[in-house]
């Protein structure tokens, strides 16, 4: 990685050096009090004295520096304005297209002025942080509670940047008046709804997102997904991605996880009475849904290596492959034969190209609309996953057709099969391969020091940045010898294990091992279902599918009351704490006790269960992509892939543990499956009161 003082350096704009924090002096500044706390030559409220007024100036020097410039575009607005009014009385279309060519220049200096805000604001994060790690203080907490509430506070300007609003709002305006408006007399503030189609506005936009972050249903919904991003990037790589994208293959991508959530879940209701009637026990139904997830450990890693050089091949590969699968589950039950009926679902585990489809969103989908592509990705998965068991609910016929048998256990194939045969055609015909970009080739800098990666920071305010910002989180340059720290380029790839490995900080697995418990958790509920509620309840296969559905369906009306309320009301570490606790609670209310075990209680503590782990794991990925190196955006064992190998294993590892318990009877079913669940998530909740102070 490079260290953000050398980030800092390069990345500079030239005429405006003297502007920047004073990031590496500030840095030796935090060394030097530490010698001199341990060598007895300083007290520490005359280092946070100090450090604080310290500080004060260099956030000083950057407000007014901003403000200047501010001002300049100001007076440039007020020029160009005065100009279009002489146009209004005398309207001439060659000066009016240079009006609004000046306009979008007005515009491309507005957006040096907000990545310079960036910069200064990512400085001030990590010197802060550096500042906490050294000394153990929770100085940061100190410090912007007293500066941002104050009536006079500069914090707030390089914060909330309120007057850069005012400029975009002039450019926008000025720019939608100067276009054809077709003998419409109504202004964009009319009009709301229908945004300026132009570029450099889109691109500022895009620029105001990254630097102010607010926490909303969408980019909730967006960080459910992990579809995490690299380094901010520059305004001239955006019409690279606007080229490369192509709505109908985005949609195809949608489309392709909706299925497979769908392929996943349809199976669930009835896979007990599939496994009877093939002559083997209802808890194999553990072992035939988690065969699909056993296979999906090893797709997952060759279709993500496969995306870095094509998603089209992939997808192709993906769709046949589920093809055969769906149709060698179908005919089992003609075949009389387990053994097929477990290599369909294998089949179907190899076609998992959820890897693509995250890839492709995150390289190929223009970074203004990535948010939302993003939401739409955790939409079709959360939709898949309550239309599978709503489906499975409806397929209650029996038939001949020929020599093959449709039926309940066999009709979820037979559907799932020409579905994906429907899919192949349309993704044949409709999806459009983007160029691939030349690799990048890495050089790592040649250094002398051991590399130290640390966990980022927050705070106790909303984050400064978004979380390509966090990303950054390996930016100690220095050691407290003094020698420069290991540095490798932040933007190599990663493409064996152990570099990523090495890369995850302990928060990190902390959040892995919370994801992989709440996956546990899930899959126990899921997939049991069917078992014990046919042994305590008695339940039809259409009871059980309604059960599945209804859950399934909880998903995105939880996400809109976490996204758009609670996270704003609460910090993340403190709602996925209580989530846990939940999560816990639900647990063990699902237990068969002395009393005889009830379909309220069922319902209830597997409803409170299943809520609470939604919460859970929108907060936790939602955490893991602000912690998480940016380092791991890239290559094949990207974040993604890891969180997605944590819960596919969790899975795994669930329906193995239904099957084995099965051997102790029906009767034990319930609390065996249960007690892993309950001791995994006390080991979470241990893990995450030891680690709570480094998650922000």
């Amino acid at each position: 990685m490079v260290a953000f003082g050398k980030k800092l350096k390069d990345r500079q704009i030239e005429e405006w050096k003297g502007y920047y924090i004073s990031y590496k002096l500030m840095k030796k500044k935090v060394k030097q009090y530490a010698r001199q706390i341990e060598a007895g030559g300083l007290e520490r409220r005359y280092v946070l004295k100090d450090f604080s007024r310290m500080l004060d100036n260099q956030i000083e020097k950057i407000v007014l520096f901003l403000l200047e410039q501010q001002g300049l575009l100001a007076s440039r607005l007020d020029d160009l304005g005065k100009q279009q009014d002489a146009l209004q009385e005398e309207p001439d279309f060659a000066r009016i297209s240079d009006l609004r060519e000046a306009y979008r220049e007005v515009g491309r200096d507005l957006l040096k002025l907000l990545y310079f805000v960036e910069i200064n604001a990512i400085g001030l994060r990590k010197i802060l942080k550096k500042f906490d790690k050294r000394f153990g203080y929770r100085f940061t907490d100190y410090y912007v509670k007293t500066r941002a509430n104050h009536p006079y506070s500069q914090l707030q300007q390089v914060f909330k940047h309120v007057g850069l609003g005012a400029v975009v709002g002039a450019i926008s305006r000025n720019l939608a008046e100067l276009q054809d408006r077709q003998g419409s007399y109504l202004s964009i503030y009319d009009q709301p709804a229908l945004p300026l189609q132009d570029p450099v506005i889109d691109t500022i936009k895009a620029a105001v997102d990254r630097l102010s972050y607010s926490t909303n249903f969408l980019t909730f919904l967006g960080q459910h997904a992990l579809i995490m991003q690299e380094e901010l990037p520059a305004p001239s790589e955006e019409p690279i991605d606007d080229q490369r994208y192509h709505f109908m293959s985005l949609l195809l991508n949608l489309a392709n996880t909706f299925l497979y959530m769908v392929n996943t879940y349809i199976i669930v209701p009835t896979a007990d009475d599939y496994s009877m009637s093939l002559g083997a026990a209802a808890t194999v139904c553990g072992i035939v849904i988690g065969a699909m997830a056993v296979a999906q450990l090893f797709s997952s890693v060759y279709f993500s290596a496969w995306s870095n050089r094509s998603y089209f091949r992939p997808l192709i590969f993906s769709s046949i492959v589920l093809f055969i699968g769906n149709a060698m589950y179908a005919l089992a039950y003609d075949f009389n034969s387990i053994s097929v009926l477990l290599l369909g679902r294998l089949f179907c585990g190899l076609g998992s190209a959820r890897a693509v489809n995250r890839r492709y969103i995150s390289d190929c989908v223009p970074l203004k609309i990535r948010m939302q592509a993003s939401a739409g990705f955790v939409s079709a998965s959360a939709l898949g996953m309550a239309c599978g068991p709503a489906l499975a609910g409806l397929l209650q016929f029996k038939f001949k057709f020929y020599k093959l048998t449709i039926d309940q256990n066999t009709s979820p194939g037979w559907l799932m099969a020409f579905a994906w045969l429907f899919y192949l055609i349309w993704l044949w015909i409709s999806f459009r391969e983007p160029a691939h970009p030349p690799e990048e080739k890495y050089e790592p800098e040649s250094t002398s020091g051991p590399a130290n990666s640390d966990v980022l920071e927050k705070g106790v305010t909303q984050p400064l940045l978004i979380s390509t910002e966090a990303h950054q989180d390996e930016d100690d340059d220095l050691e407290f010898d003094g020698s420069e720290e290991t540095s490798e380029d932040s933007r190599a790839p990663i493409n064996s294990i152990g570099a990523a490995y090495r890369l995850l900080t302990p928060s990190v697995k902390v959040q892995l091992l919370i994801y992989f418990m709440l996956k546990y958790a899930m899959e126990i509920l899921l997939s049991e279902s069917s078992v014990v509620t046919t042994y305590y309840f008695s339940w039809t296969t259409g009871k059980v599918a309604i059960f599945l559905a209804c859950l399934g369906l909880t998903v995105l009306p939880v996400n809109v009351v976490v996204g758009s309320y609670i996270s704003n009301m609460f910090e993340d570490r403190q709602i996925l704490l209580v989530s846990e606790i939940v999560v816990c609670l639900g647990i063990l209310m699902s237990f068969h006790a002395v009393i005889p075990y009830s379909v309220p209680q069922y319902v209830i503590s597997g409803l409170i269960m299943f809520v609470s782990a939604e919460v859970l794991e929108g907060v936790n990925l939602s955490l893991l992509s602000r912690v998480m190196s940016s380092r791991l955006s890239r290559g094949t064992f990207n974040g993604g892939l890891l969180s997605t190998e944590a819960g596919t294993i969790a899975r795994v590892i669930a329906d193995a543990t239904i099957t084995l318990a099965g051997y102790l009877g029906e009767s034990r079913l319930l609390n065996v499956t249960l007690l892993p669940s309950l001791v995994i998530c006390i080991m979470s909740i241990v893990a995450t009161c030891f680690t709570y102070n480094s998650l922000y």
